[in-house]
């Protein structure tokens, strides 16, 4: 049974999504108070935590950051409707994704199962080796190797770059990109892939011409590229 710790000041809307995310089949643990939830995930194992931005003493955004130095917990982000400045810090800090309040409980399951299904590892025949030039990629324990030295990225992270190595050295669209990462199309403005795109071209650093190893075409999609 998996378990999620949802941290979240909202009694009333933590209570309402426990009781769902258990009928689901899901194990639910609550934190109305980021430093308490942080304590949480630090001393028992959580599958994925759903995390607030908006909270009193600690932010969701903090806390986000605690929560990475600890490890690669997968993070499901609740952010303001239309607010574009969290939702990409969080994304920026490593969180898996993000879902705006006010949210139906099928929505946030939804997401939930999707973050699980590419961060828990795979059971069907995906266990060879992927190798895209100096990317090595091990889709059943999520490893991922740049140049000989291993590769710290995050579940969504991991998931994109798969996507990429399966079709290195030619064009993926985005939507492309999303339904098979994410397990949804894309929705307008959505930034999802460009946020997670830059922050793994950072991970990978520049080629000898100073170029990146991901090439973009605007408003179409991504390329990895191969060595030479």
């Amino acid at each position: 049974m998996p378990k999620v710790l949802l941290i979240d000041d909202d009694t009333e809307l933590t209570t309402l999504l426990s009781e769902y995310l258990t009928e689901e089949g899901f194990d639910v643990e609550t934190s109305g108070d980021a430093r308490q939830g942080i304590a949480s995930a630090a001393g028992q194992g959580v599958d994925i935590i759903v995390l607030d931005v908006m909270m009193p003493r600690m932010n969701g955004i903090d806390a986000l950051q605690r929560i990475r130095r600890m490890g690669d917990v997968p993070v499901l982000m609740l952010t303001a409707k239309g607010d574009d400045v969290d939702r990409i810090s969080g994304l920026n800090l490593g969180a898996d994704d993000y879902v705006s309040k006010p949210c139906s409980p099928g929505e946030l399951v939804a997401r939930i199962r999707a973050i699980l299904r590419r961060t828990v590892g795979k059971t069907t025949d995906e266990s060879e080796t992927l190798q895209a030039g100096g990317l090595t990629l091990n889709p059943a324990t999520r490893a991922a190797i740049w140049k000989g030295r291993h590769l710290e990225v995050t579940g969504t992270e991991f998931s994109i770059l798969e996507v990429l190595a399966r079709n290195a050295g030619q064009l993926v669209p985005k939507e492309e990109i999303s339904r098979r990462a994410f397990g949804r199309g894309l929705t307008p403005f959505d930034r999802r892939i460009d946020v997670h795109i830059s922050s793994v071209r950072q991970k990978l650093g520049l080629r000898d011409d100073g170029s990146s190893w991901i090439q973009s075409v605007r408003g179409q999609g991504y390329q990895l590229l191969r060595d030479g």
